[in-house]
């Protein structure tokens, strides 16, 4: 399988309900790096790195709502190619 690395901006009530801890378990769960972050308009931005399997699974899990303390509008995406490699799945600030 490919390396692939997937940014995705999810959108709704996403912070403050736990999604970047839920979103950190689930990624490395599947064996991903990367981070999610809060943005300033109420979003959370997450970069996933890692087989292409399971940063696919990784997105379908954001696109179904995510943790069930949050709700989730939409989410964007697109391939990216990041500027550094990650070893791990953070949580940034």
């Amino acid at each position: 399988m490919a390396h692939v690395c997937t940014i995705a901006w999810i959108h709704g009530m996403v912070q403050g309900v736990g999604f970047r801890y839920s979103t950190q378990h689930e990624a490395q769960r599947l064996g991903l790096t990367g981070y999610a972050r809060n943005l300033d308009d109420g979003s959370v931005e997450v970069l996933a790195c890692g087989e292409a399997e399971g940063v696919n699974k990784l997105i379908e899990w954001l696109k179904a709502g995510g943790p069930r303390s949050a709700r989730v509008d939409r989410v964007l995406t697109e391939p990216y190619q990041p500027g550094k490699e990650w070893t791990r799945f953070d949580i940034r600030y």
